[in-house]
């Protein structure tokens, strides 16, 4: 318990350094808990791999507890997405802003293959709901959404998207198009095709830097320190699968889903920030912070 609030006191610092606000939501009263409060907590709980509601409101000092109910820390949490994603956003840029980036993905398996015919998390909009992909990189076939994700050279998150799993990675650089400019992109092979390379550079400056495949004509080897840096973000995909579970699936719903892969992220970039203002290395997760 005392481990918890001595987490939660310097993360709630460390979000107050970037945003002033205390609430974000129209209520009509004061709640007892403000909503930057709430977040604090989330991200304390993801960061003590606390997975589950039920373990986290079991943890929590009784000064927060009595503050609020769980289903309606639930209900907030959920509401609050788009502040808590411009938030991140905002503890990104204080952390690094760089003209190279890292695009991939990675998948988000829901349930097994075998079960996906009767399973029903995440059914409720048929826009929204999971299907069937394949991972070319663990080459195997999942029932689930595809993570996309863009990151700076040294390990930052700086957007993400979910889709479903059997949308290829090439259509998320429609969605990077329009956040970038006068930048550099590297991606793997899965992003190898000349018509958006010249797109992406005609519309907004970006060179997208891919890999050759052996076989086509003119191929050159891409230069080494475009290979080593590319590796940045798989680096990043395992700690997000070994610190903060992110293939663990506890959500019923698509906003529950959602919100979940949103909170882990978030968590992530909160401790390289709490790294940084400490002069230590930004991407040592694994590290007490308080």
């Amino acid at each position: 318990m005392s481990n918890f609030l001595r987490n939660y006191r310097k993360i709630l610092e460390t979000l107050q350094l970037v945003e002033s606000k205390m609430n974000f939501l129209n209520q009509i009263r004061k709640p007892k808990l403000s909503d930057i409060e709430l977040i604090a907590i989330d991200l304390t709980s993801e960061y003590m791999s606390i997975d589950s509601k039920y373990q986290l409101f079991r943890t929590l000092p009784l000064d927060l507890s009595a503050k609020i109910e769980r289903s309606v820390y639930n209900r907030r949490k959920r509401k609050l997405f788009f502040y808590r994603d411009s938030l991140r956003k905002k503890l990104a840029n204080q952390i690094a802003t760089q003209d190279y980036f890292i695009v991939d993905s990675m998948p988000l398996e829901v349930c097994k293959l075998s079960r996906s015919s009767r399973s029903c998390v995440c059914k409720e909009d048929y826009q929204t709901s999971p299907d069937k992909g394949y991972c070319a990189s663990q080459d195997n076939n999942y029932y689930g959404y595809k993570l996309h994700a863009v990151c700076t050279v040294d390990g930052v998150f700086t957007d993400f998207d979910l889709t479903q799993a059997s949308i290829h990675d090439i259509h998320y650089l429609k969605n990077i198009k329009q956040l970038y400019q006068n930048c550099t992109i590297l991606g793997d092979k899965g992003y190898l095709s000349v018509d958006y390379q010249r797109d992406l550079f005609s519309s907004n400056q970006i060179r997208l830097e891919v890999p050759m495949r052996r076989n086509q004509h003119g191929y050159k080897p891409q230069a080494y320190i475009f290979r080593k840096a590319r590796k940045r973000i798989e680096t990043l995909f395992s700690q997000l699968c070994d610190q903060f579970m992110i293939r663990r699936n506890y959500a019923k719903s698509f906003d529950g889903f959602k919100n979940r892969i949103l909170s882990k992220i978030m968590a992530l970039t909160v401790i390289q920030l709490i790294n940084k203002l400490n002069n230590r290395n930004i991407n040592n997760l694994k590290i007490r912070i308080a």
